[in-house]
């Protein structure tokens, strides 16, 4: 049985136990495969913790001697609250000022990826994308801003469904230069008119 197998095997178990728990008979026909599907997506919405900065790059850093800003706008992001093990999600951008070096278009997504794809907070989450894009190209700057909904807030506690929560990580340029800093803002919010 391989690491997978046996992290599903023990998933099951706990989610078969979950629903026992809260009142529910796991051996009704609507719930029989429920523990064995809960198992599956937990271990999905957690896939980050199987990976690692070197390999999601995967050789596509290069050399390159562009010195603009590059921006990715509207990053999809799905994650769950590591206070409530509940979902929050909502759009990442992403941008930078290389120095020498860019990395591939989509592996700026699939870092958000995977550090989402791990228990979270937002404000966390937001600074481990910006201080891996540093570490991987040592660039001139780096600005990120996630803007989510959380679940554990609008389902639960106080139940504010329209709420939504804006973080900022902005390092080098980004924090050290307003203009640099307010082009990036009025970018992410009204992009690039024809």
């Amino acid at each position: 049985m391989n690491d997978r197998d046996s992290k599903l095997q023990r998933l099951e178990g706990l989610f078969k136990e979950l629903l026992e728990v809260v009142g529910e008979n796991p051996t009704r026909e609507g719930l029989l495969k429920t523990p064995s599907r809960a198992a599956r997506a937990f271990l999905d919405f957690t896939l980050g913790y199987e990976q690692d900065l070197t390999t999601v790059l995967n050789q596509a850093v290069f050399t390159e001697e562009f010195q603009d800003m590059v921006i990715v706008r509207n990053i999809e992001m799905y994650s769950l609250c590591e206070h409530h093990l509940v979902p929050f999600f909502g759009t990442v951008h992403v941008g930078y000022i290389p120095n020498g070096k860019i990395v591939g278009l989509s592996k700026i997504a699939r870092l958000v990826e995977m550090y989402s794809r791990r228990l979270q907070v937002q404000e966390r989450l937001t600074h481990e994308v910006a201080q891996a894009l540093e570490d991987a190209i040592c660039p001139r700057g780096v600005a990120v801003v996630i803007e989510a909904r959380h679940l554990c807030m609008m389902s639960r506690g106080v139940e504010k469904q329209h709420s939504s929560m804006v973080t900022s990580a902005v390092l080098g340029a980004f924090r050290d230069d307003r203009a640099t800093r307010q082009e990036f803002f009025d970018l992410i919010r009204t992009g690039v008119k024809p």
